[in-house]
């Protein structure tokens, strides 16, 4: 067995810093601790843990806020349907009714001007039936006059009754009309109108009970 060579001497020391630094080389500074080692995979991943976590909190928190405001926009929403549903439906009901009792008013109006021409075709034929009679008692004057006078209250009366019904008549229909497209009609006006209409009826009231007063006459 061949044993190895020893070694002629001791080996030699390392070199200062200064020295394999070189002359007039400025010396390190050495670290006050040892360096960190090298993180593993495994360290790698669970310092990654926290941060993806965090991550899926605020991605929760954003996506539960959206839940909550599309939330309170839906029920706010329908809210107002409901409320706006119900209004469409009151409006409805109160246009059904004043439409109704305008029929119904449209109706007695006409069936007013039809009474009215009906007395004053009447009215014509009583005055020939009393001119008839002052002229069979020889009293043509008398007659005459009481017949032209008659006439004249009649013809009066008959003549404002014709007019005030007409218009309440025309008023009416026209009313209704405008009740029945109420949105394209701006709602004081409407009112206004209604109420122009109902001066005009009243007119033809009272133009009514005159022409009654001169018939009596």
């Amino acid at each position: 067995m061949t044993e190895a060579p020893l070694p002629d001497g001791p080996p030699p020391a390392p070199r200062p810093v200064e020295a394999a630094a070189g002359a007039g080389a400025v010396p390190t500074t050495v670290p006050a601790s040892a360096p960190e080692p090298p993180a593993t995979a495994e360290g790698a991943r669970t310092a990654g843990r926290p941060r993806r976590g965090r991550r899926a909190a605020v991605v929760l928190a954003a996506l539960l806020v959206l839940t909550v405001a599309a939330g309170t926009y839906l029920y706010v929403a329908t809210t107002r349907w409901q409320a706006s549903s119900e209004g469409w439906e009151t409006d409805a009901r109160s246009l059904g009714q004043d439409v109704s009792g305008l029929r119904a008013d449209l109706d007695g109006a006409t069936a007013e001007l039809t009474a009215t021409r009906e007395q004053l075709t009447k009215a014509e034929d009583r005055i020939d039936e009393l001119a008839d009679e002052k002229a069979q008692l020889g009293d043509d004057n008398a007659a005459s006059a009481q017949g032209l006078g008659y006439q004249q209250r009649v013809s009066a009366a008959a003549g404002k009754v014709a007019l005030a019904l007409d218009r309440c008549v025309d008023g009416q229909s026209r009313l209704i009309g405008y009740l029945d497209d109420r949105a394209s009609y701006d709602a004081k006006d409407l009112a206004r109108y209604s109420d122009d209409v109902d001066a005009l009826c009243d007119s033809a009231k009272k133009a009514n009970d005159q022409l009654q007063d001169a018939l009596d006459g």
